[in-house]
């Protein structure tokens, strides 16, 4: 269990962070920047829960943030270190089973989304759009070092569950708000 009794601790006040081997990096290393990302698109799920009614949706997100920290410790561990936190193909199963479920009761794409429609809708794609960043950070750490495979596996799942999520919610109140291609000609 985390304990903390002091917020700041000053060692990183050079620029470098420390990681969970107890090594240390620069902080605007490409293991920091997905870091970084990661905490983000947690912080955006934040908010799509608040504008979300309580339910489903909002239960799923508040286990899928409890998953992001996860994640955040498995990026934050770099090597083959025994018992290291790490994401397991059963959390991305789990958001397969979940993608699955709703987009079953969704009519087919004829259209690009356009992200919005009600608060609630646009910060979930908001939120979308935030973990396809951090995914880009985490493919970048990737290309540059071994990470686990399952993680990218996970962060790229996550992004289609925000996606169809947004659509299911919409979907409750009254559809997807459709893009019009030259509609403003």
């Amino acid at each position: 269990m985390v304990k903390l009794n002091k917020i700041y601790t000053r060692t990183g006040d050079q620029g470098s962070a420390g990681l969970v081997d107890g090594s240390r990096v620069s902080k605007s290393s490409a293991r920091m920047a997905a870091i970084g990302e990661v905490d983000e698109a947690n912080a955006a799920i934040g908010v799509a829960i608040a504008a979300l009614r309580p339910g489903d949706t909002a239960d799923q997100l508040r286990r899928i943030q409890n998953e992001l920290f996860d994640l955040g410790a498995d990026v934050a561990t770099p090597g083959e270190i025994e018992g290291a936190l790490r994401i397991v193909p059963s959390q991305v199963e789990r958001l397969e089973r979940e993608i699955d479920a709703m987009n079953a009761a969704l009519e087919p794409l004829t259209s690009f989304i356009l992200p919005g429609g009600s608060a609630d809708v646009a910060a979930l794609h908001l939120a979308r759009t935030t973990v396809r960043r951090a995914e880009r950070a985490t493919v970048a750490l990737a290309e540059a070092e071994t990470v686990n495979p399952q993680l990218l596996a996970y962060i790229n799942r996550l992004s289609d569950h925000l996606f169809v999520a947004a659509r299911f919610i919409a979907s409750e109140q009254g559809g997807d708000v459709l893009w019009q291609p030259g509609a403003t000609r």
